[in-house]
């Protein structure tokens, strides 16, 4: 790899890209990154690009039509006036209202978009944005918010809940659909904190606290599997017994479980607490 490529940046196009283990579509997806977010970008093959998320440094390859390569010290969203989505799901539409056209596209909560322009008419209701591929679009001021800050405790298990009936999705980092550890990343990141990806690597990571299954307190993580070192499953607790997760059991959606029935009492194998920014 050389050093411009190491060194290259880009921007996601597309409301939610798929990161695949290999150049190839028919392989497992490993995770995702957002419209707008800024990746780097490691090698090319064909049509296909190994990217890394800079937020998590994530590798996975994706197709490199869903990216707009960025000049140097060209930025999108990192700087200035932005907003931060806040709904589970945001219209972008071409113009200033809900009625006349369809809207441009759908992008997932947390995405962040440039500030334009924001009219008094209207109440202020409208926020005209710059769009990652430069294009311009409209947005609903009650789907955002500006400057947002990490959540309390109080705050982040009420958002948690906000999820409740969200698809399984194997890979899926978004609220078009999580995986466990996108889910509990997502809501530790809400928090304040950035974790690594996966529920193993979370689990081992440094900057969780290991305590016991009695020590458990609203807002600690749960890890789950045959052992303390194969870990495949992890959620986030919420007191009472309960906690909620992404999960494929029985119902293959984002619920809410309780940790002494089967089968998360056989096999929650270790308990984290992370320390609130």
């Amino acid at each position: 790899m050389s050093a411009a490529m190491a060194q290259q940046r880009a921007v996601v196009l597309v409301p939610v890209l798929d990161m695949f283990s290999k150049p190839a579509a028919d392989v497992d997806v490993v995770s995702q990154a957002r419209y707008g977010m800024t990746v780097r970008v490691e090698q090319t093959e064909g049509d296909w690009v190994r990217i890394r998320t800079i937020h998590d440094g994530y590798p996975g390859w994706v197709r490199r039509a869903a990216l707009r390569m960025l000049n140097e010290g060209e930025q999108y969203a990192e700087t200035g006036r932005t907003v931060f989505v806040d709904s589970l799901r945001a219209h972008l539409y071409p113009e200033p209202s809900v009625t006349r056209r369809a809207p441009l596209l759908t992008v997932p909560y947390e995405t962040v978009l440039e500030v334009l322009e924001e009219p008094e008419k209207d109440g202020r209701r409208w926020i005209r944005v710059r769009l990652p591929g430069g294009e311009e679009a409209w947005i609903q001021r009650g789907d955002v918010l500006f400057d947002p800050q990490p959540l309390p405790l109080g705050a982040l298990i009420e958002l948690s809940k906000r999820f409740l009936g969200l698809p399984y999705t194997w890979g899926g980092a978004t609220s078009f659909g999580f995986d466990c550890s996108g889910y509990t990343q997502m809501l530790v990141r809400r928090g304040g904190v950035l974790m690594p990806r996966d529920a193993q690597p979370q689990a081992d990571w440094d900057g969780l606290l290991r305590i016991s299954r009695e020590e458990l307190q609203p807002g600690d993580l749960l890890f789950f599997g045959p052992s303390d070192r194969k870990i495949n499953h992890t959620g986030f607790y919420l007191g009472a017994g309960e906690f909620i997760h992404s999960t494929t059991n029985t119902k293959p959606v984002l619920q809410i479980s309780r940790i002494d029935d089967e089968p998360w009492t056989k096999t929650l194998v270790a308990c984290r607490r992370w320390r609130m920014r």
